[in-house]
């Protein structure tokens, strides 16, 4: 939720964000509208109020008629009070309702949508498979000759764009986030198991009940939510909290499952494990000064990068244009690898900068001095990706051998036995 006073002291700068967006302008003079109008009815409330508690003195100490002509209006001050308390409360209603419609302030993305990112740089070398004489293999091929994938068998118990990692497969993803706690670990950050079904108000509070709520899945008897990323869990971990931040951010990594539906993505990705609706991640989270976002922003940056050259890939980070942006981020940096059979590059991490939008929603809080004051104000937020089901696709497809086999990388041969090549199975 973003910030009222934001709202009130600078509203172009809302709209403006709006429209980068390409969301709608509208609601930020809606959301105006109803606060003046929450203000106004607090107002007459309180001034109801005030003459209420004189007429109840007054009207101890009259006499006669006076007293009656007192109780009169005694009885009409209490349903105008009662009225002007309703106004105010269902104007308050309609603001909260509107303040959760309008996105996070955007801070130095570009315009544009999903095709107007901005490249960054581009990491590590492209192979050159033609030079080195074989066409290279996608990951599901390679997948199945490793007995590492089975769609096949997904797809029978589960239904499409599920699967099975087996063998070296399985190895391979727990050596992969094994690699991201280790440094996750290393840079500070508690890691944390969570829990993936969590209630309403964590997922509204992190803003995934907005347009793309279509893409989770939802217990209707339970009235529980599965969770797409472990975000939402740590970022509902401090709700309604107060958290001490005066040695540096809380950094938490949470490895959990996760579940997409994956509603409009029907003949996207469609072969392998490319877009699935289950898979494992580890995620970093953070919960700072808001002083130090953007900072943090590029820690967690730099984190996602160290993990890239950790497993060997070539890949390039990208500036995600606004209207690309969910609905909590104000800035969100993308990290892509080079996918050789598609000649593409392909995401595999995403970090954003939420700022105080999820935190205000959760109302998470630290306590600072203010003028000699002890004061609470609204934290930030962040988040980032270290490793996820998908980074197998690239790594198979990078690492890949002539004859079928794949080079482990020198970063997870030590989660692997010392594994450096897995090998074809033959029937």
């Amino acid at each position: 939720m973003i910030d009222l006073r934001l709202l009130r002291d600078n509203p172009d700068i809302v709209r403006a964000s709006q429209v980068t967006r390409g969301d709608d302008p509208a609601l930020v003079d809606a959301a105006l509208d109803a606060d003046a109008r929450h203000r106004a009815a607090l107002s007459e409330f309180e001034s109801l109020r005030a003459e209420q508690k004189s007429l109840g003195k007054q009207v101890a100490q009259a006499q006669g008629e006076e007293k009656q002509e007192l109780l009169a209006r005694t009885k009409q001050l209490a349903a105008d009070v009662k009225a002007r308390q309703a106004d105010a409360d269902a104007a308050s209603e309609e603001l909260r309702g509107l303040l959760f419609r309008i996105s996070n302030v955007v801070a130095g993305a570009p315009a544009g949508g999903e095709d107007d990112y901005v490249v960054l740089r581009e990491e590590g070398t492209i192979r050159d498979f033609a030079a080195e004489g074989f066409t290279p293999r996608d990951h599901l091929d390679l997948g199945e000759g490793l007995r590492a994938i089975d769609t096949e068998r997904g797809a029978k118990v589960s239904g499409a764009r599920f699967y099975y990692l087996t063998g070296v497969g399985a190895r391979l993803e727990l050596a992969l986030l094994n690699a991201a706690m280790d440094t996750a670990v290393a840079a500070g950050f508690t890691p944390v198991i969570t829990p993936t079904l969590v209630r309403p108000e964590a997922m509204q509070g992190t803003g995934f009940l907005g347009a793309h709520a279509d893409e989770i899945y939802r217990l209707e008897k339970d009235d529980l939510y599965l969770v797409g990323t472990s975000e939402v869990a740590l970022a509902g971990y401090h709700a309604n909290e107060i958290v001490d931040l005066s040695a540096g951010p809380l950094r938490y990594a949470g490895w959990s499952a996760c579940y997409r539906r994956e509603a409009g993505s029907h003949g996207k990705d469609v072969r392998g494990i490319i877009r699935v609706h289950q898979f494992h991640k580890v995620e970093m989270f953070s919960y700072c000064d808001p002083a130090d976002a953007e900072a943090e922003h590029q820690r967690l940056l730099g984190w996602e990068e160290q993990m890239l050259r950790l497993v060997d890939l070539p890949y390039r980070v990208i500036d995600t244009a606004a209207g690309d942006l969910g609905s909590s981020a104000a800035r969100k940096f993308d990290c892509e690898a080079w996918l050789p059979t598609q000649q593409r590059y392909l995401e595999l991490t995403s970090t954003s900068n939420c700022t105080t939008f999820q935190a205000r929603r959760l109302n998470v809080r630290e306590r600072v001095e203010v003028d000699g004051k002890n004061e609470t104000r609204t934290v930030a937020t962040l988040n980032g990706t270290l490793g996820t089901t998908r980074w197998i696709v690239a790594i198979l497809e990078n690492h890949q051998q002539a004859d079928g086999s794949v080079r482990v990388p020198e970063g997870l041969r030590p989660y692997l036995g010392g594994l450096e090549v897995l090998e074809p199975v033959v029937a």
